[in-house]
């Protein structure tokens, strides 16, 4: 979302020039489309996630390419090679073309999924460049809805998320298929069950392997301690040889501490093999899965509701919006907000700026404040406006206790 700063008639930057009367038609402001192109930098996200998961179902496609071809060739050549009968020949050939005709519904089929990947990343490209100074409001509306989808989609409410989207007419523009194919492998991991997380792993292994990703070495760290849990040592000792003596050369001293489970019970009192055996090691291994997934697709820890709203925050947050006096038009006064903005610094604040209880307007040398009798403050603006009013009364908005224009004080700020 596009927010302009407020002046506050001290900053250079609070002054604007206004366009000469000769300016062409079709002009734009200066000021304004460098802040449209500056919003649009915050876009990585938006474009990232396509484009990957466009170049996952070309890499997937051409895997399953490769293995059915080369199935194929290599029955090609027993058929020829081999001494085979009349009958055996067209029955071996018969089953090759049967494989082609399988090869190629399955060709059909990713073909179809990278048109769609590659019009999702089409649709995302057009919407950022269709954006103009004449279309910015209806822009950021979209902008916030598509804010909004990610968050649902993070928070697991994937049936408003998709009702959203459709409603809004935004489905291209949102990462649901992403955040599905997440969601099973989080619910297998609730569920206690590593097999479709692993699967995933499998599926991108040259990339987990270039960010050095141990994601997979802890998931088949669990499957030990689930055997040895259920007292399937001898399994348990099959499934080391298997699966983790691969991982001894780099993770020997981790493996070491997994394997002394063998000498004791999931009930165990040993503090160290005990935190092996709690239930918390599975939310371990969901939280790490996320941390997988964003890295995988460019996405952010956090979501893109949480990061907005902490910009924002992190210029109002001071010691006084913890305290019991804060004003209830501060947004920090409530503890949603106050617990979003808990990791964040104090804003730095050089001079106090004054906001007017009345008008939410800034007071300043142009728009000073005024002392009631009962010791409140209000701007100049906002009290005579309200006199002009009232024939030169003047009603405390938050006290109720009434005065005249003529007994208000002027306050300076230093």
């Amino acid at each position: 979302m596009e927010i302009d700063a407020l002046p506050n008639g001290n900053s250079p930057a609070a002054t604007t020039t206004p366009l000469p009367a000769t300016t062409p038609a079709g002009a734009v402001p200066v000021s304004r489309a460098g802040q449209l192109s500056e919003s649009l930098k915050l876009e990585h996200q938006f474009l990232r996630v396509p484009f990957e998961h466009y170049k996952k179902t070309i890499r997937a496609n051409h895997r399953v390419v490769e293995k059915e071809m080369s199935s194929v060739i290599s029955g090609v050549s027993q058929a020829a090679d081999g001494d085979l009968s009349r009958d055996d020949a067209v029955s071996q050939l018969n089953s090759l073309v049967s494989r082609l005709q399988g090869l190629k519904r399955k060709l059909e089929e990713g073909n179809l999924a990278e048109h769609l990947q590659e019009h999702r990343c089409r649709a995302r490209i057009d919407h950022l460049e269709s954006v103009d100074l004449e279309n910015v409001a209806e822009w950021n509306n979209m902008r916030v809805k598509r804010i909004l989808v990610d968050y649902m989609l993070r928070m697991s409410y994937y049936e408003t998320a998709t009702k959203l989207a459709q409603n809004s007419n935004i489905e291209d523009l949102v990462d649901i298929e992403v955040f599905q194919e997440a969601k099973k492998v989080i619910d297998a991991l609730r569920n206690k069950e590593v097999a479709p997380a692993l699967a995933w792993c499998a599926e991108n292994k040259s990339r987990l392997k270039r960010s050095k990703s141990k994601f997979e070495f802890q998931l088949r760290l669990q499957e030990f301690i689930e055997l040895v849990r259920d007292g399937n040592n001898m399994r348990a000792i099959t499934y080391t040889r298997k699966y983790l003596a691969p991982w001894g050369a780099t993770h020997l001293k981790e493996l070491q501490r997994v394997f002394a489970t063998l000498a004791f019970r999931s009930n165990t009192e040993c503090l160290q093999y005990k935190a092996l055996f709690e239930p918390k090691q599975w939310d371990f291994l969901m939280d790490q899965f996320k941390q997988e997934f964003c890295r995988i697709y460019g996405m952010t820890l956090e979501p893109l509701l949480n990061i907005y709203l902490q910009a924002g925050l992190s210029a109002l947050k001071t010691p006084f919006c913890y305290e019991d006096d804060c004003p209830k038009e501060d947004p920090l006064s409530q503890e949603g907000f106050r617990k979003l903005a808990s990791p964040l610094p104090f804003s730095k604040q050089h001079h106090s700026k004054l906001v007017c209880y009345i008008t939410k307007e800034i007071m300043d040398t142009e728009n000073p404040p005024l002392v009631l009798p009962n010791g409140y403050v209000y701007s100049t603006k906002a009290l005579e406006e309200m006199a002009s009013k009232n024939n030169g009364s003047i009603t405390c908005p938050r006290t109720g206790e009434v005065c005249d224009y003529s007994q208000v004080v002027k306050a300076f700020i230093s």
